[in-house]
């Protein structure tokens, strides 16, 4: 855990364990920034970004990056200084986290869905004062948005507009209105920081509240991708999807590290919609897709709704949310695909991961086997006391090559992240069989406790899930005057199709579901509200909660 008092440039990762780290291999000395340009000169025209449109090619990459790097110089920044990112997903967004990285610099990496509120926290928390957008975000003009967070007295002081580079390569940058865009000479040519000193600051999903910002080194990544490749056996001839967004940590190994440490494409695309995504896996013959467990349900109901020829898939990755054993299963009969996954967090990385040599129990019963290197303990959720005894339940902490620096400038948010002796805690509660694989069994948030019980939100999801007739759902607490509280259930209906409580609840019965399982409160919905992360937005939902019953007892 690093002190939130250092400058910026000076926070790293502990010395004595990055030099462990390298010597077993884990990590590495190039930085991202690096491998870019390694890659422009091996590569110049083959494609590194494929959208609906076009093609972004390892030159247009090198160039745009560069070009931002030798602006945010030219405009008097220092090395440390924080810059934030709002951008869709597309190789601006690269483009951009990039060419911080070459100016050393740290990009603050912000969804671009965020609200205003969102935005201006994440300023004030890190102190950006320079924001990288577009012209024009979501049908807003940039000055409009400018206006607002300076009116938030947020610390903004400089809007930097750079093009989408896919329309219009040559388009120029600017700085609060002045052209600010020499050549790509004026990027440095040697690397201004290394793959183990803070890089990026990006959120936590903000499904709840206002998001902490999360401090990366680039080799936590780089370590990440080694896993990836183990898990999902890639080829030199792979070709990526990543739906989730580039800035948070699920979207940074799938689109920004691992495609340029194999040196292959990335199929992306500013705002996931499943009928587009389903077009372009067909049309440019994606074999790694990543997603979270939200999308790839969209993705299954959508290939029923119009199939595609989805024959190239070799894996797909998802997570983020509980796995729904009965959907999984359903994308392997559909795609023959294995579907694995990471069990982490933004702020760990992963504890362990599924791969393509399990078998189909452990890929989708399981979160797959602990790594070793991580030093996966358990402990008491309530005393944070170690898990002794045969138990083999209970709140998962680490330590190893994946986890971050800790919170930026957020003391109470790391001494929850932390245990005194220094393991990185997930907010989850889970069970760890003897042949080491986990299994997640609920988020410490995220049970509803009826009348003592405590029931997985998760769980019923699953369960629900595997209704035909519903294509998404959501468990949450509802407030009851005499349990406390009910299990009570957001649906969104599959296209044509009748949901009704009394159905769903006959289908649970008939697969032996536990009563006390049983959703007795239905809300049905034409969506659910997703966080920036592509996950569903838990804490909107609970928001409704109060709205319908009231703050019960």
């Amino acid at each position: 855990m690093m002190s939130a008092e250092l400058s910026a440039a000076a926070i790293s990762a502990d010395p004595e364990l990055a030099k462990s780290y390298r010597a077993r291999g884990w990590w590495g000395d190039h930085t991202l920034g690096e491998r870019v340009r390694e890659l422009a000169r091996e590569k110049p025209d083959a494609a590194a970004f494929i959208t609906e449109a076009a093609c972004f090619t390892w030159r247009d990459y090198d160039v745009a990056s560069d070009r931002i790097a030798g602006a945010l110089i030219a405009s008097g920044l220092k090395r440390g200084d924080r810059v934030a990112v709002v951008l869709p997903d597309n190789p601006a967004v690269h483009a951009a986290l990039v060419g911080i990285e070459k100016a050393g610099l740290v990009a603050v990496g912000i969804g671009a869905r965020a609200g205003d509120r969102e935005i201006a926290h994440l300023l004030s928390r890190t102190g950006a004062r320079t924001l990288v957008t577009h012209e024009t975000l979501r049908g807003r003009p940039a000055e409009a948005l400018r206006r607002e967070l300076v009116s938030r007295d947020c610390g903004l002081a400089h809007l930097m507009l750079v093009p989408d580079f896919v329309t219009d390569r040559s388009a120029p940058i600017t700085i609060d209105g002045r052209p600010m865009d020499g050549s790509e000479s004026d990027a440095p040519k040697t690397a201004l920081m290394g793959p183990d000193q803070l890089f990026l600051l990006n959120s936590t999903s903000g499904t709840t509240g206002l998001p902490k910002c999360v401090m990366h080194t680039e080799n936590r990544w780089f370590y990440f991708h080694k896993l990836a490749m183990d898990a999902g056996n890639f080829q030199p001839d792979e070709i990526f999807m990543g739906a989730v967004p580039a800035p948070f940590g699920f979207g940074m190994w799938t689109s920004h590290f691992s495609p340029p440490a194999l040196g292959v494409p990335t199929v992306i695309m500013e705002r996931f919609d499943a009928h587009t995504a389903l077009d372009l896996i067909e049309r440019e013959r994606v074999t790694v897709l990543c997603c979270v467990s939200t999308q790839f349900i969209m993705l299954l109901n959508a290939q029923a709704e119009r199939p595609r020829d989805l024959s190239s898939l070799r894996s797909m990755f998802t997570g983020g949310e509980a796995v729904p054993y009965d959907r999984a299963s359903k994308w392997e009969e559909v795609t023959g695909a294995p579907v694995l996954q990471f069990y982490g967090s933004n702020e760990t990385g992963t504890l362990s991961y599924t791969t393509w040599r399990d078998s189909r129990e452990h890929r989708l019963r399981t979160a797959g086997k602990i790594i070793p290197e991580m030093e996966v303990r358990l402990f008491d959720p309530d005393t944070l006391e170690d898990i002794t005894g045969k138990s083999k339940r209970g709140q998962p902490g680490c330590r190893g090559p994946a986890t971050c620096l800790g919170y930026w400038n957020d003391e109470a948010g790391n001494k929850k992240l932390y245990t005194e002796d220094g393991w990185m805690l997930m907010g989850d509660i889970v069970e760890i069989d003897a042949d080491g694989y986990l299994s997640v069994v609920g988020r410490t948030s995220d049970f509803i406790i009826r009348g003592g019980k405590n029931i997985s939100a998760p769980a019923v999801e699953d369960e629900v899930g595997s209704h035909p007739a519903v294509a998404l759902v959501a468990a949450v607490a509802i407030p009851d005057p005499v349990f406390g509280e009910r299990v009570g259930i957001y649906v969104v209906p599959r296209t044509g199709a009748t949901v009704t409580l009394e159905g769903i609840v006959a289908h649970l019965a008939a697969r032996g579901v536990t009563k006390e399982w049983f959703p007795e409160h239905l809300i049905l919905v034409d969506e659910l509200p997703m966080s920036s992360g592509g996950k569903v937005a838990k804490g909107s939902l609970k928001e409704d909660v109060k709205r319908r019953f009231g703050e019960g007892r």
